[in-house]
């Protein structure tokens, strides 16, 4: 059976002034993958990453996500995706039951769905003693938990994740990878942009960025094999060295 495409990319590039961000760079992705988008920074994975959720025209090139070219559909790719960032996107000054409502508004949600969401939520990630804490008082790993699954309130077909684990310890970094291994189980696709190479092995196929261009693509497993090594922080340092 074929894959389903969720995200396609063709000749993406992205231009400020004489300077390229993004150099022609093409792939896909399927439904129910976690990808792992990787590379140093500077690379351009992050100017890519904004033309994918619609927030940055490309300057040439094609990509559609969810079905939706982002370019001319911009609305609608952000309608069917959701989006974690570096900072985790909460509002600090806002209790944990604020933040999830503010958010189920924006994502259009009806009354209803938010009070529904709002205490599967809070029983999942077993926050009912602290439902009306501030966001800004809890610890970094909860902060990620909760913005993780505050992106995930619409049921979108895709999650964006931008450096997600930065600055939290190894183990909560593990109990992170977890979620995210059960949200693909169900079908959501998973796009993950990281520095720390450990968590490449974890995806089911990964692209590396080097200077703007995607020097690699496959699964961590063919790329070590190819590369001859036995991590993809040798992989990856390999092809730094084979670009420059």
């Amino acid at each position: 059976m074929e894959k389903e495409k969720i995200i396609a990319v063709q000749n993406l590039t992205k231009k400020f002034g004489d300077f390229t961000a993004v150099k022609n760079i093409s792939f896909d992705v399927y439904k129910g993958e976690i990808f792992g988008f990787l590379g140093a920074n500077g690379a351009g994975k992050t100017t890519a990453m904004k033309m994918l959720i619609g927030i940055s025209n490309p300057t040439s090139g094609k990509a559609t996500v969810a079905g939706f070219d982002v370019k001319e559909n911009s609305e609608m790719v952000k309608k069917n995706i959701g989006y974690m960032s570096q900072k985790f996107s909460l509002y600090d000054d806002l209790t944990i039951k604020e933040n999830i409502q503010f958010f189920g508004g924006i994502y259009g949600l009806s009354r209803t769905e938010i009070k529904s969401k709002t205490e599967s939520l809070v029983k999942e990630l077993q926050l009912e003693t602290i439902i009306n804490s501030l966001v800004g008082s809890l610890p970094l790993g909860w902060k990620q938990k909760l913005s993780f699954s505050v992106a995930l309130l619409h049921e979108p077909k895709i999650v964006f994740l931008d450096e997600p684990t930065g600055g939290v310890d190894p183990i909560t970094r593990r109990q992170f990878w977890e979620m995210i291994y059960s949200q693909a189980y169900k079908g959501t696709t998973i796009f993950v942009t990281t520095h720390y190479m450990d968590e490449a092995e974890y995806c089911d196929r990964v692209s590396i960025m080097v200077d703007g261009k995607i020097e690699a693509l496959d699964t961590p497993k063919n790329l070590k094999k190819h590369f001859k090594v036995d991590s993809m922080n040798e992989v990856f340092l390999k092809l730094a060295r084979n670009v420059e």
